[in-house]
């Protein structure tokens, strides 16, 4: 994979996931428990939800050509879709009830809450389904696994350390707006590739 497409992956995944429940998850769980602790255990589940995703991107890869580009353009439409139309009071509402279950308590304990918490947040949220179509489009597993784990993890020291900070100065409708633009242009891509190849 070139370093700028690295890059690109990892900018994506970082923009992606900062207006999600997951992140909102974090930035409350660090108001109640040690940010370090809440830092690691979520860096934790966002690297296992990323390989989960990248492995599920190649049984992507195994589809017919054009029935895998087809998946691939229909997923980065709907995650488009999804940014532009979804609620991002919803996804604080999601990320708060997520965490507020747990109470302070040990840093062992509050490492394997914040994991717990956002390994189940994950499942079949945008950023692991664009991980597993950003694979199968690439067919560089590898790098999209470390370019995906690295901005998450990155996400996760932000909002344990800085997420009520980052909150006040960038507004989350502006990111969501500009993560569903940048869906919207690698799905049409995707299309018309997929029906001028």
């Amino acid at each position: 994979m070139s370093i700028g497409t690295f890059l690109g992956v990892m900018a994506l995944m970082f923009v992606l996931e900062l207006p999600d429940k997951t992140m909102i998850a974090t930035i409350v769980m660090s108001t109640r428990a040690r940010p370090l602790s809440i830092a690691i255990g979520a860096s934790a589940g966002f690297v296992v939800q990323m390989g989960i995703a990248v492995a599920a991107g190649g049984l992507l890869t195994l589809l017919p050509g054009r029935v895998k580009d087809g998946v691939v353009a229909a997923l980065f439409l709907g995650g488009a879709a999804y940014l532009f139309f979804s609620s991002e009071e919803t996804a604080e509402e999601k990320g708060e009830r997520e965490a507020t279950r747990e109470r302070r308590s040990t840093v062992l304990r509050e490492i394997i809450t914040a994991f717990g918490v956002i390994f189940v947040g994950e499942f079949g949220d945008l950023t692991q389904i664009q991980a597993a179509t950003l694979s199968a489009r690439t067919h560089q597993p590898w790098g999209v696994f470390f370019a995906g784990s690295i901005a998450l993890v990155v996400v996760a020291f932000l909002g344990s350390f800085g997420g009520k900070f980052l909150q006040r100065y960038v507004p989350l409708e502006k990111i969501r707006f500009v993560g569903g633009l940048i869906f919207l242009g690698l799905g049409l891509y995707t299309l018309v590739q997929l029906f001028t190849s």
